[in-house]
C-alpha cells in the first residue's frame, strides 16, 4: 500500500507533462476553426508530440521515479507508450490524407516546405525505432550498436516534429505557444545530457575492478567486484544494475544484470549466462578489468513484503542469479520463514547453485525442488516443465499470505503465473522480471 500511494504523484506528474502542451494550445487567442477532422488531426499530432518527449524521462532511471514501480516495469511501459505515439502520430497523418490531402503538400523536397519534410522523416523514424525496438533479434541487431541508433533515432524524431510543429505555426503561432514547445525541447535536450554525460561522469568517478571470475554450471559465470576508492553501493536482494565491464561509462556499453550476493555483506556479485551478444565474451574477462555499477534498481525483493508468512521461488536457468542473493541474504540475517525455491533445468548438470543450496538448508527453512526437461535415467525426482501440479505439490498448504517471485524465460513466467492464479495466489503476490535486454 505505502508504494501504491507512492506511485500516485508519480503518475500524475506523467499524466500533466503529457498534457499540459494540449491545454496551453487550446488557450486563447486560437485559429479560427476549420472543421471537426482538422482539429482532430491536429489534437493527434501534438498529443504524439508530447508522448514522445515525455518518452525520455521514462529511460533517464530516476530512483525515487522509479521506485513505486519497478524500473523494468517502467520499461515495459516506456515499450508499449512508444507504440501508442506511433499510432497518435500516424492517425494524425491519416486524417489529413483522407479529408484534406492538399493539406500534406507536395511529398518530395524541393517542392515540398521543408517543415512538411520534417514531419515525414519524424514519423519515419519513430517507425524505425518502434520495429527496430520490437524485432531486435529477429533483425539480428547487436544490442549495443542498437542503443546508440536508438537513442539517436528518438533524439531526431523528437527534433524533426518540434520543427515541423514551428514551421506550421497552427496553434502554436502565439508567443506563449511557441515558448511551451520551446521549454519542453529544452527540458528533453536536458533529460539527454543528464543521460548521456552527467551520469556516466559521476559513475566514472565510482569504479570497480574485477577480482574475481568462476565458471557455474550451464555457461554461466560469476563476476566478483570490489570498489575502487570509494565505499560500494547498497542494494535489496533480487535487484538488479546496469554493469559495464573494461569500458567508459560514456560508451554507453552497459547491460543489467542482477546482483546474486548477499546484500548484507561481502563484494558485488553478478552471475551471467552466455546467451546474447555481450555476456558470450563475460567469461574472458581478465581479472583487474574495470567496471562500472549503475544501479541498484527494481522492486523484486523479499524486502517490499514484510508480512509475508512464506516465500515461492520459481526460476528458469539463470533467472535463480536474483533468488540466490535472496536467499544468501536470508542465511546472513537469520531468516526462519519458508522458502520454497523451484528450479527448471534443461539438465541436472546445468543447475546453478544447486549444491549451495543444499548447504543453506541447516541455516533457513529452504525446500528446493528441482524440474528437470531432459532426466537422466536414474532422475527420481520432477520432470518436464514447471506445470501447475508441480506447484500444487510445492505449495506449503499452511501458508495465508505466500509471496511468490518469478525469474526465467518469458513463456516460463507466464505460464507459471496463470497456474498460481488458478491455485488462489492472488495477483498481488506474484512477483516477476520482465528484462529481456542481453
Amino acid at each position: 500500500m505505502r508504494h501504491s500511494i507512492a506511485a500516485v504523484p508519480w503518475t500524475a506528474g506523467y499524466l500533466a507533462l503529457v498534457s499540459l502542451p494540449l491545454i496551453v494550445l487550446l488557450l486563447p487567442p486560437t485559429p479560427p476553426g476549420l472543421g471537426l477532422w482538422w482539429d482532430l488531426s491536429m489534437g493527434l499530432g501534438f498529443g504524439a508530440l508530447a508522448v514522445m518527449g515525455v518518452q525520455f524521462g521514462l529511460t533517464a532511471r530516476f530512483k525515487r521515479a522509479s521506485a513505486p514501480f519497478g524500473i523494468d516495469i517502467l520499461y515495459y511501459f516506456h515499450r508499449w507508450v512508444a507504440i501508442g505515439g506511433l499510432g497518435l502520430a500516424f492517425a494524425h497523418f491519416m486524417v489529413l490524407r483522407v479529408t484534406n490531402p492538399a493539406a500534406l503538400m507536395p511529398i518530395m523536397p524541393p517542392a515540398a516546405p521543408w517543415h512538411m519534410t520534417a514531419g515525414r522523416v519524424a514519423l519515419l523514424l519513430l517507425f524505425a525505432l518502434v520495429v527496430t525496438s520490437l524485432w531486435r533479434k529477429q533483425l539480428r541487431l547487436e544490442y549495443d550498436r542498437w542503443r546508440i541508433w536508438h537513442a539517436a533515432m528518438a533524439v531526431g524524431a523528437v527534433l524533426f516534429a518540434v520543427w515541423h510543429v514551428a514551421g506550421t505555426g497552427y496553434y502554436s503561432g502565439s508567443r506563449m505557444k511557441m515558448w511551451t514547445w520551446i521549454g519542453y525541447s529544452a527540458a528533453w535536450l536536458m533529460l539527454i545530457v543528464y543521460v548521456r554525460v552527467v551520469k556516466p561522469w559521476l559513475l566514472l568517478r565510482r569504479p570497480y575492478h574485477v577480482t574475481d571470475i568462476r565458471p557455474e554450471p550451464g555457461q554461466a559465470w560469476t563476476l566478483t567486484l570490489e570498489p575502487d576508492g570509494h565505499e560500494g553501493l547498497r542494494f535489496l536482494p533480487g535487484q538488479f544494475a546496469w554493469l559495464s565491464l573494461g569500458r567508459s561509462p560514456f560508451a554507453a556499453r552497459e547491460h543489467p544484470f542482477s546482483f546474486s550476493s548477499s546484500a548484507q555483506q561481502g563484494p558485488l556479485e553478478f552471475t551471467i549466462k552466455e546467451l546474447g551478444d555481450f555476456t558470450r565474451t563475460v567469461g574472458a574477462t581478465p581479472i583487474g578489468t574495470v567496471a562500472y555499477v549503475d544501479g541498484p534498481f527494481g522492486s523484486f525483493t523479499p524486502d517490499r513484503h514484510p508480512s509475508a508468512d512464506s516465500f515461492l521461488m520459481v526460476a528458469g536457468g539463470v533467472g535463480i542469479a536474483p533468488m540466490m542473493s535472496m536467499l544468501r541474504t536470508f542465511a546472513d540475517r537469520g531468516e526462519r520463514r519458508r522458502v520454497t525455491v523451484i528450479c527448471a533445468n534443461d539438465r541436472v548438470q546445468d543447475a546453478i547453485f544447486a549444491a549451495e543450496m543444499e548447504e543453506l538448508r541447516p541455516r533457513l527453512d529452504l525446500h528446493v525442488v528441482h524440474v528437470i526437461r531432459e532426466p537422466a535415467p536414474d532422475w527420481t525426482g520432477e520432470t518436464g516443465l514447471v506445470t501447475i501440479d508441480v506447484l500444487r505439490r510445492a505449495l506449503p498448504v499452511e501458508s495465508t499470505r505466500l509471496v511468490c517471485f518469478l525469474c526465467g524465460p518469458e513463456a516460463m513466467t507466464d505460464a507459471v503465473q496463470r497456474d498460481l492464479r488458478t491455485l488462489g495466489v492472488p495477483l498481488r503476490r506474484i512477483h516477476f522480471e520482465l528484462f529481456d535486454m542481453v
